[in-house]
């Protein structure tokens, strides 16, 4: 969804959300941390193309085991964490 005009972001999530409901096995990539959490079963973190981290959506999200999951998910839940890091305001 990161090439998407963020009015269709939306859209297309709810349309995954329902092939999900429907029973559709889907592998999808993404950032949206919140949709992965709720439409998958498992999660798989990987960095620089390695598997970091797999277990349940819940689990991995919730409570990672891994440091490097861990740092990723503070970034996304809260990018002022990263703005600051740059030493810049977010916006």
């Amino acid at each position: 969804t990161s090439a998407l005009d963020p009015e269709l972001v939306g859209e297309v999530l709810a349309v995954m959300r329902d092939l999900a409901e429907a029973g559709m096995t889907m592998l999808v990539v993404t950032h949206e941390m919140a949709f992965a959490r709720e439409v998958g079963d498992r999660v798989v973190f990987m960095d620089d193309g390695q598997v970091v981290e797999i277990g349940p959506a819940e689990q991995v999200i919730s409570s990672p085991r891994e440091e490097r999951t861990r740092t990723f998910l503070q970034r996304v839940v809260d990018p002022t964490h990263t703005a600051a890091a740059r030493g810049t305001a977010a916006d």
